[in-house]
């Protein structure tokens, strides 16, 4: 599985409205923080630009974020599926037509998250399973360095459901080949077939417009949401 590393996000003024997959995203922070004050710090970090390059792995993100005089790296742990709940969520996506286009067009339907539950498979985190470790004083964990993170992957997670499925450890690329594997096994259609592919695939460059969006200072992000 290959980490995905995204660049600096330019400075943001006002709030980036979110779609109900990271508003949940955004609600595991918000229990992750000790306090309202460490959260608003945090959010006023990520706000500022002052998370750098954010790299995303299976189970992991790691960043630096600058503050004040100093530069602190920041790693955030979050749980990964297990082979049964990774191949238990690519028979979910590959239960149901146009949900492979529908990731790929930078949509999570909420039936998918649903169906994923009732298979056992817990896709959206919560707030104690965010772990976070940060070379700062701060005895707090998440401190206001590592919230300033987790408030920019939010941001990502919301242009690109494939970054919390990254976080979960399955991948876009490992979660096509299994989808493609059952599909094909099965003798349906692959996505290839899914007559609402092409238009994924122009969602799926609106998406990569939006992060380009993200990363240019003063961009109003309203227009692309």
């Amino acid at each position: 599985m290959t980490a995905v590393t995204h660049p600096r996000l330019a400075p943001q003024r006002g709030s980036v409205a979110g779609t109900w997959w990271s508003r949940a995203f955004v609600r595991a922070v918000e229990e992750a923080a000790f306090s309202v004050e460490d959260l608003r710090l945090g959010r006023s970090l990520a706000r500022a630009g002052a998370v750098g390059s954010i790299t995303v792995d299976s189970g992991s993100v790691v960043a630096a974020v600058d503050d004040r005089d100093d530069t602190f790296t920041v790693t955030v742990s979050v749980p990964v599926l297990d082979e049964r709940g990774r191949a238990a969520l690519a028979e979910v996506v590959a239960s149901e037509a146009g949900r492979v286009a529908a990731l790929m067009s930078g949509d999570l339907p909420h039936s998918l998250v649903e169906a994923a539950e009732e298979s056992g498979v817990e896709l959206l985190p919560y707030g104690a399973e965010l772990g976070a470790a940060c070379g700062c004083d701060a005895w707090l964990d998440p401190c206001p360095h590592a919230l300033a993170v987790l408030t920019q992957v939010g941001w990502l997670v919301k242009a690109d459901p494939f970054v919390l499925l990254l976080l979960r450890g399955l991948g876009r690329d490992d979660l096509l080949a299994r989808v493609h594997a059952l599909t094909s096994s099965a003798g349906g259609s692959t996505a290839d077939d899914d007559p609402a592919y092409a238009v994924a695939e122009e969602a799926a460059a609106r998406a990569q417009r939006l992060l380009a969006a993200i990363d240019e200072p003063g961009e109003d992000l309203g227009r692309w949401l």
